[in-house]
């Protein structure tokens, strides 16, 4: 069913916000000449899939996870998109693939090797990563790997069609400013 949902909203959302991906697309290659940052990640079943998303950071920056990231590293127009979330908008290719769900645990990196273990205690990569969920909503980040692996599990484990649909309108709600966890 919900795999049913991702791919209803991701052609939805790709053709609604087509215009603003392509204005996007332009202004970050006038920022950085590289347009799209695409990174192999860990998928379901830890299988390796590459995520995509627009370019926040200078070319060559250091391949680790975001709280590892020199925050220089981060261009002007790359602080707009990851405030505004529409770093993430390329995304919806990824769901539309199949290597992501709108809901699901953020996809780790296999250098992340506390990480993966923690996950894969629980079970966490039989399910398909994500671009939201409850880890994000409540700002845990891939710093606190095993706090990180509790919360992916706990979100798996009661996720619903209604819970699916609360996590993406939470989202919607952070991204203006309104938070509805602490």
């Amino acid at each position: 069913m919900i795999r049913i949902l991702d791919i209803i909203f991701a052609v939805i959302c790709l053709i609604i916000t087509s215009p603003l991906l392509f204005f996007v697309f332009f202004l970050s290659w006038l920022d950085t000449s590289s347009p799209l940052f695409i990174q192999k990640r860990v998928g379901i079943n830890r299988k390796a899939f590459f995520l995509v998303k627009f370019r926040s950071m200078q070319l060559n920056t250091k391949s680790v996870g975001t709280h590892l990231v020199d925050k220089s590293r981060i261009t002007n127009f790359g602080k707009f998109l990851r405030k505004t979330k529409l770093d993430e908008l390329p995304q919806l290719w990824n769901v539309l693939k199949g290597d992501m769900s709108f809901v699901g645990p953020r996809p780790c990196l296999f250098s992340q090797k506390k990480l993966i273990k923690e996950r894969n205690q629980r079970k966490v990569f039989e399910q398909m990563p994500g671009i939201t969920g409850l880890a994000q909503l409540k700002g845990i980040d891939m710093s606190s790997p095993n706090l990180l692996a509790k919360t992916d599990q706990k979100m798996l484990d009661d996720l619903s069609p209604f819970k699916y649909f609360f996590y993406i309108l939470a989202t919607f709600f952070m991204i203006l400013g309104i938070r509805i966890f602490d």
